[in-house]
């Protein structure tokens, strides 16, 4: 009898034990099905847009640009190396296109200068161009130099004797015009003989006054205009491309 109840407890005991596990499997399964699965990123990936090529804009060896001096230049002071910084006065178009605005600035480089001597020749002083920085922060190297913005030219030698011959295209210097004048643009002859002028620069100075004045230094104010040649080919975008 004894045994007989002890078998039965013992079987009672065992489906309490697999009632429990069943219970717990249940409650494990359920627990674990509520739990929120993750989100998976979405990584956007940035679109690179080529910009479409900039188109380029040729203005020819030869093209003049008027400027205007920024500061006062002197050959009694300037020293070869000096910078001399210049504003574009007018744009200068290519294709129909404008390619160099006014406000555009110039920086050239005294080459060569000259003391002014007392007994014979004016003072000079040699600029040479050499870089181009537009208003849109473009900026190119270029090979410039010194040139008339007049077409009018006469010839004086250093006795201040004028003819009517052109003036020449190389070694175009500023030449100590006087006090009234304060300087002139010309072109030295070879073993400076003679000087080529161009339009003259200073207040109320005509051709007929396009004389160079012996022992006087060029002196070159701030504000005047002139012009700046080009030796090679320059290639820019329109103005308006950054």
């Amino acid at each position: 009898m004894k045994a007989q109840f002890n078998s039965s407890r013992s079987r009672f005991t065992i489906s309490l034990l697999v009632l429990v596990t069943l219970i717990m499997s249940t409650a494990v399964s359920s627990s674990g099905q509520s739990k929120r699965r993750p989100r998976l990123r979405r990584t956007t990936r940035a679109v690179v847009r080529t910009p479409p090529p900039m188109t380029y804009y040729t203005l020819n060896s030869g093209q003049v640009i008027r400027v205007r001096l920024n500061q006062t230049i002197t050959s009694e002071t300037a020293r070869v190396g000096d910078h001399v910084t210049t504003t574009v006065v007018d744009p200068i178009y290519a294709a129909g296109l404008e390619v160099v605005p006014a406000g555009s600035s110039i920086v050239g480089r005294v080459r060569n200068v000259t003391r002014a001597s007392r007994q014979s020749k004016a003072g000079t002083i040699e600029v040479h161009f050499v870089s181009l920085r537009l208003p849109t922060g473009i900026a190119r190297a270029i090979n410039g130099d010194l040139t008339e913005i007049t077409s009018e030219k006469v010839n004086a030698d250093n006795e201040g004797e004028v003819s009517g011959k052109s003036a020449m295209k190389r070694n175009v210097v500023f030449i100590g015009g006087g006090a009234a004048t304060g300087a002139l643009i010309g072109a030295i002859a070879g073993g400076g003989k003679g000087a080529g002028i161009g339009g003259g620069i200073g207040a109320g100075l005509g051709v007929a006054g396009a004389l160079f004045s012996k022992g006087h230094e060029a002196v070159v104010k701030s504000g005047t205009e002139f012009g700046v040649v080009l030796n090679q080919n320059l290639s820019l975008p329109a103005a308006n491309v950054r």
